[in-house]
């Protein structure tokens, strides 16, 4: 019997914790408890080595990952040559997207750059908008600054090479979820910067 409770307590508080961090991501502030609930179903814990790969370009894209610790950098055109190092993410940010959108298949090769802690979801079974079409519009409008920052940062980098002024240098983005509780009413949004 002593065993039998002990079971259940280890397993919830394997889940309680999971749960725990998957609401405090400051990518996920503001979802509704269902739509947490959701995401933790999806969700395990998952660390990567110093250069160890992430994911690969051209490989089909089933998966996204929260990053809680660490650092990844992007890097893309392997078959011609070196890669290039297009940019750099940390803590608190999103890392994948090209799982929501078909062909389903990764543009970027994802790489540790330090070890790093991460959330991993799997991406194909939150296709399936129709259980519960209220997260999909919530990664949806979360997903979208990360990608118009992230394009906007490229045409930056972009527009400098144009010029002579810039360089091929990785582009280390900070993540607009980690500054959400400084936030104030002044009128300042960060998508002017990139205006």
């Amino acid at each position: 019997m002593k065993i039998v409770m002990e079971t259940p307590t280890k397993t919830k508080t394997k889940t309680e914790s999971m749960a725990t961090r998957v609401a405090l991501h400051p990518f996920l502030v503001g979802m509704n408890h269902t739509e947490l609930a959701l995401l933790t179903d999806c969700a395990m814990a998952t660390h990567f080595k110093p250069g160890q790969i992430i994911f690969r370009e051209g490989e089909p894209a089933n998966r996204f990952y929260l990053l809680e610790t660490g650092k990844v950098m992007l890097e893309s055109g392997e078959g011609f040559g070196k890669p290039v190092v297009v940019e750099t993410i940390g803590a608190g940010d999103l890392l994948g997207w090209s799982w929501m959108f078909p062909p389903y298949v990764w543009h970027f090769t994802a790489r540790a750059v330090e070890p790093t802690e991460a959330i991993f979801f799997y991406g194909t079974i939150l296709r399936e908008w129709e259980r519960d079409p209220s997260l999909g519009y919530q990664l949806y409008k979360r997903m979208a600054p990360v990608m118009l920052r992230r394009l906007q940062a490229a045409r930056k980098k972009m527009l400098a090479l144009h010029h002579g002024t810039g360089s091929l240098e990785p582009v280390v983005l900070e993540s607009p979820f980690m500054d959400q509780e400084l936030d104030t009413d002044d009128g300042d949004n960060d998508l002017k910067d990139n205006d």
